[in-house]
């Protein structure tokens, strides 16, 4: 119980630990010493009661809701996603797969404790009650100057232009074989929505032809596109949360689908990133 009162306080205070899941793992980890340093305490990244006191200073709301399925949260359309992109390419939306997916990304939690909180609900009925967490708001309290994006921490940090940190998060930064750029660029445009385009010149991965997937959450660069000025690198969403932090990308710096749009928000056009 400590650990998802910590994940849910963690995603109020702006120091996202990515899916809450209610488990102890290296993004709630990384979560938790960003939120000390950031509050004068000792970065040893464990729970504690004065974590828990300073963090219930942030936010001192209920952890946990019921909530009553509507008729939009059940609507769809709900796609099966193929795993090629070839395959991908001749869908009209890369939508969610279940209402399940949809409701577990709209309250920031893993699909598989969502299921586990509310065994045997039905998540296609509209009226359903269910268990879920009071999620932070998708709104940074200030707009972001800088962005530093930490390749060995599997971090991103993002500060206002009188140099505070406003938020971070867990991401998925690179890999050895395809690196993630280092130095500094800008934010050139922001997607909402963003419909992929793969070329595959230059690539040493993917497909052999130019393909264009649509938009949606589950589009190989999720709900979002925050677009750099280096030519084919950008900070997006994810059509696969549980998995930020803790595998490789093509170069690109990938977040949730909630952090990516709720940093979108505070981003604009020459918004510096700098990858250390």
């Amino acid at each position: 119980m400590e650990t998802l009162t910590a994940q849910v306080l963690l995603d109020h205070s702006r120091h996202s630990p990515g899916v809450v899941d209610g488990a102890m793992g290296g993004n709630t980890v990384r979560a938790i010493k960003a939120f000390q340093r950031a509050n004068g305490m000792p970065a040893d990244g464990k729970l504690s009661a004065s974590l828990l006191r300073k963090l219930r200073s942030v936010y001192s709301g209920n952890l946990v809701q019921r909530y009553t399925l509507t008729s939009e949260d059940v609507a769809g359309p709900f796609v099966q996603v193929p795993s090629s992109m070839e395959e991908q390419a001749q869908l009209e939306t890369l939508a969610y797969e279940s209402p399940a997916e949809a409701i577990a990304e709209k309250f920031h939690m893993a699909q598989s404790f969502l299921k586990a909180l509310n065994a045997g609900a039905d998540f296609g009925a509209a009226g359903t009650e269910i268990n879920v967490i009071v999620p932070g708001k998708d709104e940074l309290q200030s707009d972001v100057a800088r962005i530093e994006v930490d390749k060995a921490a599997s971090a991103l940090r993002a500060y206002a232009a009188d140099g505070t940190l406003v938020a971070t998060y867990p991401a998925t930064v690179g890999s050895s074989t395809f690196p993630s750029p280092s130095g500094t660029m800008d934010v050139t445009a922001i997607a909402a929505a963003p419909t992929y385009h793969f070329d595959p010149s230059g690539r040493e991965w993917g497909p052999d032809e130019k393909l264009t997937i649509a938009a949606g959450p589950n589009n190989p660069v999720g709900g979002t596109w925050i677009d750099l000025s280096k030519d084919g690198y950008g900070i997006h969403g994810t059509p696969d949360p549980k998995l930020i932090g803790k595998t490789a990308s093509h170069g690109c710096v990938r977040l949730t689908n909630w952090d990516a749009r709720e940093l979108a928000k505070a981003v604009s056009k020459g918004t510096k990133v700098e990858f250390v």
